[in-house]
């Protein structure tokens, strides 16, 4: 296939980490947006293993999307991975913290009768969907904006920020825009899965209100990063078949430059597109009582959301604040060609095969859990 040289291959993984990461989101955005409401959408002990045991059957497999993601980033980026993991390391400790408290919870809090015992777990999955919902969109409100690395000579990364240096303005409207983003999938999802009842009518009220700020806040992230002074661009020509050299592409920081791609290649405007109009049926469908249409609303701004930051910023992967000429991009920072085309042709082996086991988890834990079932089935959490 000559079609298939090192620059297809660097676009093809580029475009399989987006849709790692958005299969992420869509299967396990779920079980963390329901995390994330659950002391509130829930109010008894009854009403809070109906919705735990809505995303208890699925939610380990779900994780293998993150797991699928966080590989390919090792492997097909390195880079980035070496970059990202050194200077985000408390921030991506705070996350894998809150991710531990997840099956702990799910394990242990109906060890015990006692309501305080149980209330205390309920709180330990909320924080486990909480702060990684909060903590990724935080870290992606930091891609856009630049990390502050340098590379120098040797090909040496120096991280020279500090972790509360990530909790910018702009940065926390895109968690908070992450966190209104995956309340909304997961009140959509806790209304296909639980009965009618005080649970359903809650996640709905959540659902709206999660769907509006979604809304809201995709907007104002937009109107940031039209008008303040935020982007990266390419100076000059780049050779796409050259050796990996996060050195070797000459880039600078300009205002607007997230816009460029839009006028270069007017199809993009449909992610954000999807975006909005994926939270609109989403809103619809939640309050005209359509439950599939509402979840496919949410499982569409999720999608369109992610594919707008992606697309946005491509060929970067993530731009450097204060050494512009040290930028990551999918030109610069792959692995080789030989082991992008290894990992090619095992990802065509085994992704259809995580598709298919996905789709048959669902297919089994199809239905409603009602309030029946959580009284009289054992196995129930």
């Amino acid at each position: 296939m000559e079609w298939l040289d090192y620059e297809m291959l660097r676009l093809i993984w580029w475009a399989l980490l987006g849709v790692l990461l958005i299969g992420f989101t869509l299967t396990d955005g779920f079980d963390l947006g329901v995390a994330s409401i659950l002391p509130f959408v829930a109010k008894g002990d009854v009403e809070r293993r109906m919705a735990i045991n809505a995303i208890a059957p699925t939610w380990e497999g779900n994780q293998v999307w993150f797991i699928l993601a966080g590989g390919a980033i090792f492997a097909a980026w390195p880079f980035l991975y070496a970059v990202s993991f050194s200077g985000f390391y408390l921030a991506m400790f705070v996350v894998l913290a809150a991710l531990i408290l997840r099956p702990v919870a799910f394990k242990y809090r109906s060890k015990k009768p006692d309501a305080a015992w149980r209330s205390r777990w309920d709180w330990a999955l909320f924080v486990g969907g909480f702060v990684p919902t909060l903590v990724f969109g935080v870290a992606v409100g930091n891609v856009l904006l630049g990390a502050p690395f340098r590379i120098d000579s040797d090909l040496r990364s120096f991280y020279e920020g500090s972790f509360f240096a990530l909790f910018s303005p702009f940065s926390l409207l895109c968690g908070l825009l992450s966190v209104a983003m995956i309340v909304l999938h997961g009140a959509a999802y806790l209304t296909i899965k639980v009965e009618h009842g005080p649970v359903h009518d809650r996640a709905k009220t959540f659902g709206t209100w999660a769907g509006i700020a979604a809304i809201v806040l995709f907007a104002l992230g937009g109107l940031m990063v039209a008008f303040t002074n935020m982007g990266y661009r390419v100076d000059g020509v780049v050779d796409t078949l050259a050796p990996s050299n996060p050195l070797r592409v000459p880039t600078v920081q300009a205002a607007g430059a997230w816009l460029d791609n839009y006028s270069a290649y007017p199809w993009m405007i449909i992610a954000p597109v999807l975006g909005f109009a994926g939270a609109v049926l989403a809103l619809i469908g939640i309050r005209g009582q359509k439950e599939w249409p509402a979840f496919a609303g949410s499982s569409i701004a999720a999608t369109g959301i992610i594919s707008t930051v992606g697309l946005s910023m491509f060929p970067f992967i993530l731009p450097s604040s204060i050494d512009p000429r040290s930028s990551l991009t999918l030109w610069n920072a792959s692995s080789s060609e030989h082991t992008l085309a290894i990992m090619l042709l095992v990802t065509i082996i085994l992704l259809p095969i995580v598709l298919l086991y996905t789709a048959w988890a669902f297919k089994v834990m199809f239905g409603r859990v009602t309030t029946q079932e959580v009284n009289t089935n054992p196995d129930f959490y």
